[in-house]
């Protein structure tokens, strides 16, 4: 019997990749390997998820499905008369990896590679060639023929996520309004028209004006003469001078706040006498000056990433990299920080636990063209559930735990290379999950690391609640205590809640170095007349730790406090203690500030940070048997008559040129009474949580019995489930959408009660049970083990790295690269990571 006959039982299964097909082609759903691994990849001729050896086994046994296409792809060696010339390695232009312009993923390494493809059968591994092609069945011939002509899912996952410069089409470009004012514009000496700039200029092209830009985190750029013109006449599109090429140029939509193509560009500018043809690139581009930003760190870059030091490469478990995907290093720090704390390794990287994992997600991929099913809906069933389990972010966490682990990743390094070279991984759909609905983790722009962190977490609680069990971020949950004393009164309220960082003020009138910072300065400044002046090294001011620490622990004044005792405002202390200590403490040092000028800056200082911490003396002791709780009144309501906060939306559009989501400037806006652009940029800053501060005031109301039932059947508590009904106007299918993306929020509606009179405890005795809640207590001793660090001038550009101490060692994570630190800057750090001692 011919071989190809093998195949005839096997065509009912066989699908036609679609339109709503994603083929995993490029790497295996569970772990790193690619066709040009040793392996290859197996690719299901029915659901069309790719797996290499090892896992496509399980996927059979768990499935059914036999029949797969083996791809793989062999490294074929140059001829040296082959190999391309040196080239000289040109300067980056655009925000991308791996493409013309971008940055190099390869480093100009020029490698070609020979494609191998045929049928297995599973379980035996019965292999069965593509060459004589009239013996094949047609609906398998199509079906490998789609596989090989379809764009890949982790192909779509790389363009969206590496290239910056992908911009959207103006809904203005078709039918923009020009004016017949007989402007004309010179091919040079162009000038703001209500200032004297000369650069930075932009041309509306509407009615020709040319005006200066925004002004730029720095200080440096325009006057906002161009947002300010926009304001007044809603003219929405104008174009960089400066960056107009034949080729295009810099175009912003005001009304769309964003970078946006204008398809009818060299029409718009000739209405405006400008050949494009004609026009050489004189400014930089928008993407340019970003490129040029994260680089501009200085002597910051070089201490925190040890430059000019010949460290030592690792590689093997536990110090395996992961590629920049373009502005992601802010996630591959927190990444492998959560990778080296035992409870999540336990989660993520124990082969028996992500081995049943797996196998409780192919499930639901067995039988599903015997259940007499039409093969039409067999398929969109099969669709459907291939997503949910390429979705799940659990599967991503032990897929990158793996790889993160184990010894076979050394089997990926060039065994022709015998100097040791780090290893390295590029976790894209797990960027692409965790930042799945997020305004902003869904972007390509760089972001605040604790603020990711907090997110992640966050996805990881619902995610493993989904699966039935307990999130190992619980390891970073303690409870706070809010003493709040009212000083008319005299008399108390404590209210307790969860956290899951100290967020430590800097008091900068605290450092120790004053003088010798004032020279360093006086010297800088001197050099900007004389370049003959030699700066020196830098001079940064240096906070003692115990500063932070008498600043957080410091009582804090409340004006226009509402008293309950004497039913009136009036001035009161509030002073924050833990409740609990938790197993792993995560520390943010509080850099990120406003200037006089409402820019947000990065405080340039040095907190050297002990490498034993005692937070003992911080632990609370709730009320007093001489402390008189202020009474359980709730403050008068607003009288009708007054008037709603009306939102300044230009406040609104000020704040969100700082960096900002503009949600969150309009929250801000509200919860400082509308007071201006200071005292919102303030309360941003103060309030860095990616949640808005508003929803957890909310109080559970009007809940219909039923909906509660319904949502206590899903494993919450009837005050949660009040709670999320609530916040939904008691819809039952919102409230189950709302609860699953507030379970942090949710917990503290459990904890949000005045604390039961105790005697006083001695600072570090008798730690509470808090077993209910999942929160771990004991001492408040930690030692550190990690460190994260920030270089740049705010959160918006520069770079993350991070530093982990493995077997007694300090190891640098920067991005791909592992090596072992010689002189970690515990010093400049922005998160840093205690375990208990």
């Amino acid at each position: 019997m011919p071989d190809t006959d093998l195949l005839v039982p096997l065509l009912p299964c066989v699908r036609v990749p679609g339109l709503g097909d994603n083929v995993y082609k490029e790497e295996c759903c569970f772990s790193f390997d690619t066709p040009k691994s040793d392996d290859g990849l197996y690719i299901c001729l029915s659901t069309f998820l790719g797996f290499n050896r090892k896992y496509v086994e399980l996927f059979h046994e768990t499935t059914g499905h036999k029949l797969f296409l083996h791809m793989k792809q062999i490294k074929k060696i140059l001829p040296k008369s082959e190999e391309a010339s040196p080239v000289e390695k040109k300067k980056p232009k655009r925000l991308a990896i791996g493409i013309e312009g971008g940055f190099d993923a390869a480093n100009g390494e020029k490698i070609e590679y020979e494609d191998v493809n045929e049928l297995v059968i599973l379980p035996e591994f019965k292999v069965i060639g593509l060459d004589n092609i009239e013996e094949i069945p047609s609906v398998v011939l199509a079906s490998v023929s789609g596989i090989l002509a379809s764009t890949s899912a982790s192909k779509k996952e790389e363009e969206l996520s590496w290239d910056g410069e992908i911009r959207p089409v103006s809904k203005h470009a078709e039918n923009l309004q020009q004016l017949d004012n007989g402007v004309k514009i010179p091919p040079s000496g162009w000038k703001c028209c209500k200032c004297d700039l000369t650069s930075n200029l932009w041309l509306n092209l509407t009615d020709g004006k040319i005006l200066c830009g925004r002004r730029y985190f720095d200080g440096t750029g325009g006057n906002n003469h161009a947002v300010d013109h926009f304001k007044e006449t809603k003219y929405p599109l104008a174009v960089k001078l400066g960056t107009i090429t034949a080729f295009g140029a810099d175009v912003h939509s005001y009304d769309e706040d964003t970078m946006v193509e204008d398809p009818h560009l060299a029409k718009h500018l000739s209405h405006f006498g400008i050949n494009m043809m004609n026009m050489q690139k004189t400014e930089q581009t928008m993407t340019e000056l970003e490129i040029e930003l994260n680089e501009k760190v200085g002597n910051e870059w070089d201490l925190i990433q040890e430059s000019g030091k010949n460290l030592k490469q690792l590689q093997g478990p536990g110090l395996v990299g992961l590629n920049n995907m373009g502005n992601t290093c802010y996630m591959n720090s927190v990444i492998q920080v959560l990778y080296s704390i035992p409870e999540f390794m336990e989660r993520y990287t124990t082969e028996d636990r992500c081995r049943d994992l797996f196998k409780r997600k192919l499930s639901t991929l067995a039988n599903l063209h015997s259940n007499g099913w039409s093969a039409a809906k067999a398929s969109n069933e099969i669709q459907n559930r291939v997503l949910e389990s390429s979705g799940d972010f659990s599967i991503q966490l032990c897929k990158l735990g793996l790889a993160l682990t184990s010894p076979d990743m050394l089997k990926h390094q060039d065994s022709t290379k015998q100097e040791v070279t780090s290893c390295s991984v590029t976790p894209r759909t797990m960027k692409r999950i965790v930042g799945r609905g997020h305004p902003e983790f869904s972007t390509n722009r760089q972001q605040d690391t604790h603020e990711f962190l907090l997110h992640v977490l966050s996805v990881i609680e619902r995610s493993e609640h989904k699966n039935g069990s307990v999130s190992p971020g619980e390891v970073f949950r303690f409870m706070v205590e809010d003493r709040i004393e009212c000083q008319a009164s005299k008399q108390v309220r404590y209210t307790k809640r969860s956290d899951y960082a100290l967020a430590l003020p800097i008091p900068l009138e605290a450092a120790a170095n004053k003088a010798a910072v004032g020279e360093y300065q006086a010297v800088v400044e001197a050099n900007k007349k004389d370049v003959s002046v030699k700066v020196g090294e830098v001079v940064r001011l240096s906070i003692p730790y115990t500063a932070c620490i008498e600043a957080f622990a410091h009582d804090e004044l409340i004006q226009d406090f509402w008293s309950s005792a004497v039913k009136e405002k009036a001035e009161a202390k509030k002073r924050t203690r833990f409740v609990t200590f938790p197993d792993y403490l995560v520390v943010q040092m509080k850099k990120f500030t406003v200037g006089e000028d409402w820019v947000p800056k990065k405080l340039d200082v040095s907190v050297e940070m002990p490498d034993i911490l005692n937070l003992n003396d911080l632990r609370g002791g709730g009320l007093q048997k001489d402390e008189t709780l202020l009474p359980d009144i709730e403050p008068p309501s607003a009288p009708p008559s007054e008037p709603l906060i009306e939102i300044d939306e230009e406040a609104v559009i000020a704040i969100s040129q700082m960096g900002f989501p503009l949600a969150r400037c309009r929250e801000a806006l509200v919860a400082t009474g509308n007071m201006g652009v200071e005292a919102a940029v303030m309360w941003l800053m103060e309030n860095n949580t990616p949640e808005p501060a508003g929803a957890a005031a909310a109080q559970p109301s009007g809940a219909s019995d039923g909906n509660v039932a319904s949502i206590v059947a899903m494993g919450f508590t009837e005050g949660q489930a009040k709670k999320a009904l609530h916040a939904t106007g008691n819809n039952l299918e919102r409230a189950a959408d709302w609860i699953f993306s507030h379970l942090d929020e949710l917990d503290s509606i459990e904890v949000d009660t005045p604390l039961e009179p105790a005697n006083q405890v001695a600072a570090g005795d008798t730690p509470m049970d808090t077993s209910a809640n999942h929160l771990k207590d004991g001492s408040g001793n930690y030692e550190l083990f990690a460190f994260i660090s920030h270089m740049g001038s705010s959160t918006m550009c520069g770079h993350y790295v991070c530093h982990i101490k493995k077997d007694g060692r300090w190891v640098i994570f920067n991005d791909e690269k592992v090596a072992e630190s010689e002189q970690p800057p515990k010093d400049l750090g922005y998160i840093y990571f205690y375990k208990r001692a």
